[in-house]
């Protein structure tokens, strides 16, 4: 469904990014930020799946800063050199390339940010510093930032079994941000919306989110003054 193109940066570097467009006229325009593994198969699958819910979306390569055209697998090789990868790019480099992803595709209306893992927590940094509406899946890396004001509506997913993501981590994403929904999926565990993955996905959890994050979405993106 979607292309792959390039995105040049607010440096000199091109990185490269999925992109997915709509049928019709677009409700506004995602950019979808991967978790460690890079533009996966899953990653273009979200992409698409927004498409066909009326949204431009674009998942930018923020590794191709690093190492052009990594797709990790999901295993413990893949995990240590995902982290190793997100340690060397940095979030100053990654919000670069959100917002010159935004930007490419400003003509579709609104913009905004969905992230899942690290993504969650880049997507965070989005509202806060770019002032981008976004919606955060588990970013267990986002309670360093929770002292920051946001600059746009924000949105949280968390699963009640996820180990990196502890139950009082949740509540201080509540006492820091006391209007924006954050939900707990009382069977979900860490990348619960990853459906490649059945040691992840969590059938009841991930559906029920994206309802809630399209919701979010069609009110701040497509239906905003």
């Amino acid at each position: 469904m979607g292309q792959r193109i390039n995105l040049n940066t607010a440096g000199t570097h091109c990185i490269g990014a999925y992109l997915a467009k709509p049928s019709g006229k677009p409700k506004g325009g995602i950019v979808v930020v991967q978790e460690i593994f890079g533009v996966t198969a899953h990653i273009r699958a979200v992409a698409d799946g927004f498409a066909k819910h009326g949204y431009t979306a674009i998942a930018p390569a923020f590794f191709d800063f690093v190492e052009n055209d990594v797709e990790l697998a999901y295993d413990d090789a893949g995990m240590h050199k995902g982290v190793a990868l997100v340690g060397e790019l940095g979030m100053d480099r990654a919000l670069e390339a959100v917002a010159s992803a935004a930007d490419s595709i400003n003509s579709s209306g609104k913009i905004g940010v969905v992230g899942y893992c690290w993504g969650g927590t880049v997507a965070l940094l989005a509202a806060q510093r770019l002032g981008l509406p976004a919606v955060s899946y588990y970013g267990a890396r986002n309670l360093a930032f929770l002292d920051q004001p946001l600059e746009a509506p924000v949105m949280f997913h968390f699963g009640a079994r996820d180990r990196s993501i502890t139950a009082e981590a949740v509540q201080k994403h509540r006492e820091a941000y006391p209007d924006a929904p954050t939900y707990v999926y009382d069977k979900a565990g860490h990348a619960f919306n990853r459906d490649v993955d059945p040691t992840h996905y969590d059938p009841v959890g991930a559906p029920l989110a994206l309802e809630r994050t399209l919701a979010f979405f069609d009110k701040h993106l497509a239906h905003a003054a």
